[in-house]
């Protein structure tokens, strides 16, 4: 039976007794999953416990990457802190596994063999992050919206009904009392035993960390685990500039609530800063309130002005959890989202070097060797992918945050779909702030064409896994529209030529676009324009037919951990 159905026809019952017959039912369908002979004549992938092979090709479809670094530079304490930092990044993981899925322990011996487990473990659950959210095993429907952030059976219009001033803060869930009505928990209340013991090893790693702004951070964020407030750690974070270690923890991400946008995740990156690489992206930080005013939209739009303390720093990551290791791997980080702490501090963008590296090497060149037109596959460079990514997340912190309309800030008024034109306006203004800065002589060695050709590379890359993801979504509304602006061509034999003119100019327009939906915090419109154009249209879909044909990874795993490193976490 369908979880769906079983939960609609399961509705009446008392929670308590829900949660246990779904357990139990699950559990029931699995094991029946895992007979011979079960599944009979199925032969795709959704729902069919017996279609091993499939399940082998799609483990295949990541590349295993080490992450690996030298630590020959770093301290006697550097190298004791690194194995606490993943400690605590381990109860991250177990924290979002709660949230995305639930105890996956209850279903990883089930499992017919470690093919189904890894696809398991990438995905955390059965459904495919880079497929659309398709399950791939027998007993579960579709994915839930609201993860298990809100109870299965709450409605829309229940959650509107709930009058709690804490129903839509980023740290509660909601649950059920006993008589069935709805009630908040804060995340130190859900989860208190792990929140205390990542607590107590963060004011360990405290202990250990010899520069002063790390160790006031992380002191700082033990304290905001427990509580549940964020703000000083936030800006303690913003304050660090001399670190050579770095630890991302945390509920931080909301992309996993897809009901709201609400709530956020649990993820934890360990981080190793390149301090030669850092070095040459100092400059780029001075220049953002310029950048700002060079925006191609209207004054009202781009009247609010960056914070001043935003920096950029390239990073060797050594270890990825929870959010951030579902799915696609995040390669850059862009932090804090509390509106409040970059109107003072600005935001940090943390380039994580070695993962695009991977991602390039393994991905985006061999996707522009498909379908990239060879009189520009000299123009797909790695230098012009790091500047693209890198200028994505210096975006998010440009252009408008609170609507010039009367509607508060742009994250509530345009809600469900905030996430999608906030990824559409850090794409496009990315690609307006490298190419800008490339004409300006700010950056040299590289081409505005070398920047666009890389781009639409970059967007094959990204949407190959569909667009069940607020990214996949403004991918495809920016390659849309460039279509429809004639910004590329397809050429006799597929392949893709970028027109430079017309890109120049549908990337001004593109801006302007999403930064006035911003700006304007029409809901209406933002809604139905994104319903229209984050779509997959047939053409696009036969070119990514043919980098399925070739076999390309959709994306990297990682071998990662103390042992990786060489190191002890005694």
């Amino acid at each position: 039976m369908d979880f769906v159905i079983l939960q609609a026809c399961l509705k009446p019952l008392k929670m308590k007794y829900l949660r246990l017959t779904l357990v139990f039912t699950a559990l029931t369908v699995f094991l029946f999953s895992c007979k011979p002979g079960g599944n009979k004549g199925q032969t795709d992938l959704n729902g069919n416990m017996n279609n091993d092979s499939l399940v082998a090709e799609k483990v295949k479809e990541y590349s295993e990457v080490t992450l690996s670094a030298d630590l020959s530079k770093l301290s006697d304490n550097e190298k004791k802190l690194l194995p606490v930092m993943i400690e605590i990044a381990q109860i991250m993981d177990d924290l979002y596994w709660d949230q995305a899925f639930g105890k996956q322990d209850s279903v990883l011996p089930l499992l017919k063999n470690d093919d189904y487990k890894k696809l398991f473990a990438i995905n955390y659950g059965p459904w495919e992050r880079l497929n659309g959210n398709l399950s791939f095993l027998d007993g579960f429907g579709e994915k839930p919206k609201g993860a298990n952030f809100y109870p299965a059976d709450m409605t829309k219009e229940e959650f509107d009904a709930f009058s709690n001033p804490d129903k839509t803060s980023q740290y509660t869930v909601l649950r059920r009392n006993p008589d069935g009505s709805l009630k908040t928990m804060w995340y130190h209340e859900v989860w208190p035993e792990q929140i205390k013991k990542a607590s107590e090893l963060l004011l360990k790693a405290a202990g250990l960390a010899d520069d002063p702004g790390l160790k006031k951070y992380l002191t700082l964020r033990a304290d905001a685990l427990l509580k549940d407030d964020y703000f000083a750690s936030d800006m303690a974070w913003m304050d660090m500039k001399t670190n050579g270690l770095d630890l991302v923890v945390g509920p931080i991400e909301n992309y996993e609530d897809e009901l709201f946008g609400y709530k956020t995740a649990f993820e934890a990156s360990v981080l190793i800063k390149d301090r030669e690489w850092s070095k040459k992206l100092e400059k780029f930080s001075a220049l953002l309130p310029k950048l700002q005013t060079q925006l191609p939209v209207d004054p009202k739009y781009k009247k609010e002005v960056p914070g001043s303390s935003s920096d950029l720093n390239a990073y060797e990551i050594v270890y990825y959890a929870g959010h951030s290791n579902s799915g696609s791997k995040t390669i850059a980080i862009n932090l804090p989202n509390d509106e409040n702490v970059q109107a003072k501090k600005g935001s940090r963008r943390l380039q994580l070097k070695n993962t695009m590296k991977a991602k390039f090497d393994n991905i985006l060149f061999p996707i522009a060797g498909v379908l990239m037109d060879s009189s520009q596959l000299p123009n797909v460079k790695f230098d012009a992918f790091f500047n693209n990514v890198m200028f994505h997340e210096v975006a998010h912190g440009l252009g408008i945050k609170n609507t010039i309309t009367g509607k508060g800030p742009v994250k509530t008024a345009l809600k469900e779909t905030y996430s999608s034109f906030e990824e559409a306006k850090a794409d496009v203004l990315g690609l307006f702030l490298v190419s800008t800065l490339i004409e300006s002589g700010e950056i040299k060695d590289l081409s505005v064409e070398d920047c666009y050709v890389t781009f639409l590379a970059g967007i094959f890359r990204s949407v190959r896994f569909g667009v069940a993801s607020s990214h996949g979504k403004a991918n495809m509304m920016c390659f849309n529209y460039f279509e429809d602006k004639n910004a590329f061509s397809r050429t006799p034999d597929g392949k893709y030529k970028v027109d430079m003119a017309k890109m120049k100019q549908a990337v001004n327009d593109w801006a302007a676009f999403v930064i006035m939906t911003e700006g304007d915090g029409d809901y209406a419109k933002a809604l139905d324009y994104l319903g229209k154009n984050s779509v997959i249209r047939p053409g696009l879909q036969a070119e990514l037919d043919k980098i399925k044909s070739a076999k390309i990874p959709v994306d990297i795993d990682f071998k990662q951990g103390v042992e990786v490193l060489g190191l002890t976490n005694k």
